[in-house]
């Protein structure tokens, strides 16, 4: 009877572990919207991340760092599942270059160099204009369900690392799915 309820006890563990460790990442949203320019729809986001020198000991050391956008536009049906409209990633990767003593954020095929950490970072937490989506595609005044995440991208990484980022809180930098609201607009006058 003790070895089940140890068991027991141990599968609870295992179950809440995931709640506590979303709790302490340190990573979170300050502010996100979707608004229309021109005629797409464009993604604005801001996030607040605690210090974090795990990370930055890793990428000053020469790992090259992988973190991903995640953007899906959902419409709510009454009558079945609710239907997917888009779903948009976005691919951030921050490393350092010795040689130059420069951190470089390429965010897909752009690249910016940096000479602070800091400064490094607080560009990869600003996202700004990232088109997700045509205006023509979306029904003026109907309300849509936007949901964003940001995340270190695990698979891209190289597979020693991926071990140690597993099994290491101060590694595990994401953010929950955060959702939100919105009506889309008329199309643009121009």
């Amino acid at each position: 009877m003790s070895l089940l309820r140890q068991l027991w006890l141990l599968i609870f563990m295992m179950l809440c572990a995931p709640a506590a460790q979303a709790a302490g990442k340190g990573l979170d949203f300050r502010f996100q919207e979707i608004v229309p320019v021109d005629q797409v729809y464009v993604v604005n986001a801001s996030l607040e991340m605690q210090a974090n020198p795990r990370l930055e000991e890793m990428i000053a050391s020469g790992v090259s760092i992988p973190f991903q956008a995640e953007f899906t536009l959902t419409r709510t049906r009454w009558y079945w599942l609710d239907e997917s409209v888009v779903e948009r990633n976005l691919d951030f990767r921050l490393s350092y270059h010795a040689l130059t003593r420069q951190y470089r954020l390429s965010v897909g095929s752009i690249h910016r160099s940096f000479g602070s950490f800091e400064d490094a970072l607080r560009a990869l937490l600003s996202i700004r204009n990232w088109s997700v989506i045509d205006r023509n595609r979306l029904t003026p005044g109907e309300t849509y369900k936007a949901s964003l995440r940001f995340r270190l991208d695990m698979s891209q990484l190289p597979k020693p690392f991926q071990v140690v980022v597993f099994g290491n809180r101060e590694l595990d930098v994401s953010t929950g799915w955060v959702q939100w609201n919105f009506l889309a607009q008329g199309p643009d006058p121009r």
